[in-house]
């Protein structure tokens, strides 16, 4: 694979790629969750994507082996894993690291078949299935579902805490026998409610970029897509995620002021009034009442700057390899260290190397997709922006990696073919 520059108006045999497998695992989604397969479809489907990938040549963008190496150092950090139960775990987040790498390879070479509408809508699509799964949770805090999965698997396999959490299916984190009973969460269909913030905060820009386009073009869709915004924000608010609440600032934030600076007025009154019925919806649901409940029974704030402090410091003992997955905290009761954000566990698992390289991978992307000149490439560069953010307090593994590697595939796709339009542009002067 080379790096290299695709002209706009050239046509390659990337163009013969289709959208399928990734509208197949995301639209389908809900029935992964059922047959409790979850994040596992992605490697079959980066199987798939494989298979496809050897009709054509592959190209790859400058500073792709950034996060080369980053596979090739996570891979040496497995000399420090000591026991089969973290072995299989490490193998099975090495499948996921592999999964959005073929993923992020597909996307980049298949931009002529992903036209812009087909991409939002398909997002589209994935986050209102997230938005139904946080109303099942608030509807149904109790359902649970055991899956094919959990009739299958022997005993010792579905008694471990991940696998049973995959198998035997929930709509929200709530325990109605806890000693202080905080108020149903929703996470369907995640496996955990930060992982359902997570991708509500990432995915609701495309949203917002999908509403629009469809108004400019005058579709019939418009309204039910336009309508669909607020109404999601029952299952956010009552989500009681802080974490996508910061996340959803920055995003907007940041991309009103990258539009101010374009002098694009219209798209800021938009942004604006989504703010405006935000704070609106805001004084309807019970959030804060919700969340002073969860304050006063729960210190999660201050048990995750010392799980963090914790992380850090055992860290310091294997800075170069880390330990190859997380293991439990000193602190009893506590989260186990390299638990509670991406940045954590990589850290704690990997060693400083092994967390240079991811978040300079990210960096690149933010960095190279800063010069894209469409609202496009807009949208992909504060996702990615928000996903630095969030690194630091949330897990994205699986569904925010897939995500921002999405993302990242298509912001510099479209700052590439920009440039080679301005190249050409300039040697026909």
């Amino acid at each position: 694979m080379v790096a290299s520059t695709r002209r706009a108006a050239t046509p390659t045999r990337g163009d013969s790629l289709p959208a399928w497998p990734i509208s197949l695992v995301l639209l389908g989604y809900p029935l992964w969750w059922v047959l409790g397969l979850g994040d596992m479809v992605w490697p079959l489907a980066a199987a798939v994507m494989v298979v496809l990938l050897r009709r054509t040549p592959l190209r790859v963008p400058r500073g792709f082996g950034i996060w080369m190496l980053f596979l090739v150092w996570v891979l040496c950090s497995f000399v420090q894993i000591d026991t089969p139960g973290r072995a299989v775990g490490f193998f099975y987040r090495y499948a996921l690291y592999l999964s959005a790498t073929v993923l992020f390879v597909y996307v980049f070479n298949a931009r002529r078949a992903l036209p812009t509408d087909k991409v939002l809508a398909t997002l589209y699509g994935f986050w209102l299935i997230t938005v139904v799964g946080g109303y099942l949770g608030i509807l149904f805090p109790a359902f649970e579902l055991r899956t094919p999965l959990a009739m299958v698997l022997p005993g010792p396999i579905l008694n471990n805490e991940l696998v049973h959490e995959m198998a035997v299916r929930r709509f929200t984190q709530w325990n109605p026998d806890a000693h202080n009973v905080i108020a149903p969460r929703p996470s369907a269909p995640y496996l955990y409610t930060n992982g359902w913030g997570n991708a509500y905060s990432l995915l609701t820009p495309f949203v917002l970029l999908h509403c629009a386009r469809l108004h400019a073009k005058h579709s019939r869709w418009f309204v039910p897509a336009a309508l669909a915004v607020p109404v999601s924000l029952v299952p956010a608010f009552l989500s009681l995620n802080r974490g996508m609440f910061v996340g959803l600032g920055v995003a907007g934030v940041y991309f009103a002021f990258r539009v101010m600076l374009r002098g694009d007025w219209r798209a800021l009154l938009a942004i604006a009034g989504v703010g405006v019925v935000g704070l609106a919806a805001l004084q309807v649901i019970p959030v804060e009442e919700r969340l002073e409940n969860r304050l006063e029974v729960s210190s999660t704030t201050d048990d995750r700057a010392s799980l963090y402090a914790e992380t850090f410091q055992r860290t310091l003992q294997s800075p170069l390899l880390g330990y190859g997955a997380p293991r439990p905290s000193y602190t009893a009761g506590a989260p186990s260290a390299g638990t509670q954000g991406q940045l954590w566990m990589v850290l704690f698992s990997h060693g400083f190397v092994g967390v240079a390289l991811f978040v300079g991978w990210l960096l690149l992307l933010f960095v190279r997709t800063i010069r894209g000149p469409t609202t496009l490439a807009l949208v992909c560069n504060t996702v990615i922006l928000t996903t630095m953010v969030e690194i630091f307090y949330y897990g994205i593994m699986m569904t925010g990696l897939v995500i921002v590697m999405l993302a990242g595939a298509i912001g510099l796709g479209e700052a590439q073919d920009a440039s080679a339009r301005s190249r050409e542009q300039r040697s026909q002067r």
